[in-house]
């Protein structure tokens, strides 16, 4: 066991030196991990099957690839394709006088071969960080440069139904497909109602989140209840948000209510004393359409009302006068931080003296009203 955590961590130690800034290096703990694989091929670390007649060091190999899959990624990532074709002119080699027929003077060429290229990357199986780096760039670095880019369906599709942050990213391209290549997909708006969950607050993607689903809602033509679905699951996740995104949640919560008038009857739910206080919303229901959500009220705000963040009680105030038809623009709050919170508050609250039973200690050691040591101790 001992000798099993010693090989363990040379292993890991040599898949760290493929990175290394020295090609010398790279290629030394290359060809030893190359050794290992084949020494792990002659005498197995497990005890296996043997029906199948050999033994093949799969997890070795594959910790081996991704380094490669990272390097050929880098190299993809950095080709551009021209956006015009005024821009082919320098083709590297000896041009002649009728080189407009060649197949690299034609820029939907050029576009072929792009979307050949990453075609044939991404049929491979990638580790999921490899995943959020392509879906990082895509809309803006593979989408438009390619002939035909509804080919990236079929990829972009399995990317949002992996969930968390993959499902996150995945929504740059879809919103691209959906908006400028008419892309049907039926169940798009029963998924995005299911990635609100709490950490959608935490995650680094959170303002790139936001910033689509308030795209993807910003149409008037949506069912009520759908809307109203939405508004309901993010008012209940506001209840544990950190105060960073609540002062997204709110005014997210305020322009859907603008845009869609037949849910202001969330806000002005009419009600008895006598009335029991359940609440119809079914959080865990998957399908906004069955969730009830009309039924019910944004009461979370009202108790938010009482938040300990001043600015967050405000925004919540909100909900007690009639809302004015303008929207609020959210894009000023989605990638304010904790940090710059704090900082913001300190600048604008000004200390104010209070009058006191005692005086105040300043210093801890020197003589004066402020010496707290010398309170206690004689300090001669």
């Amino acid at each position: 066991m001992f000798m099993r955590h010693r090989y363990n961590s040379c292993v890991e130690i040599l898949l760290e030196h493929l990175s290394h800034e020295l090609h010398e290096v790279k290629e030394s703990a290359l060809c030893c991990l190359m050794k290992f694989a084949a020494g792990e091929g002659q005498h197995p670390l497990e005890d296996l099957d043997w029906s199948e007649h050999y033994s093949f060091p799969r997890e070795l190999i594959q910790a081996v690839v991704p380094v490669y899959q990272s390097n050929v990624f880098t190299l993809m990532s950095n080709i551009s394709v021209p956006s015009q074709q005024s821009e082919l002119t320098n083709f590297m080699v000896k041009q002649e006088a009728k080189h407009k027929d060649w197949k690299a003077a034609k820029l939907n060429e050029h576009k072929r071969v792009f979307e050949r290229m990453w075609l044939g990357f991404l049929k491979h199986k990638l580790p999921s960080n490899m995943y959020k780096k392509v879906l990082v760039i895509l809309h803006d670095s593979i989408l438009p440069h390619m002939s035909k880019p509804t080919l990236m369906i079929d990829f972009l599709t399995a990317a949002y139904e992996v969930g968390g942050a993959i499902s996150l990213l995945a929504l740059n391209g879809l919103f691209v497909l959906i908006h400028q290549h008419n892309l049907d997909y039926p169940d798009f708006y029963k998924k995005l109602y299911n990635l609100l969950d709490p950490s959608i607050f935490h995650v680094k993607y959170r303002a790139r989140f936001f910033h689509l689903a308030n795209l993807f809602l910003s149409s008037s033509h949506l069912p009520v209840y759908l809307v109203a679905a939405f508004a309901k699951r993010l008012a209940r996740l506001a209840l544990t948000a950190p105060p960073t995104a609540l002062l997204i949640v709110l005014p997210f919560i305020y322009n859907l209510i603008r845009r869609h008038p037949s849910c202001r009857v969330l806000l002005h739910k009419p009600s008895t004393e006598d009335e029991p206080l359940e609440d119809p919303y079914l959080m865990d229901e998957e399908d906004p359409a069955q969730c009830c959500a009309l039924e019910s009220s944004l009461w979370e705000i009202k108790t938010l009302q009482k938040h300990h963040h001043p600015d967050v009680a405000k925004a919540a105030m909100l909900i007690n006068t009639p809302l004015p038809e303008k929207e609020d623009d959210i894009s000023e709050v989605l990638e304010i931080t904790t940090y710059e919170l704090m900082e913001r508050d300190l600048k604008q609250k000004q200390i104010k003296s209070i009058p006191l039973e005692f005086e105040t200690a300043t210093q801890l050691l020197k003589g004066g009203g402020g010496d707290v040591l010398a309170q206690h101790f004689c300090l001669d």
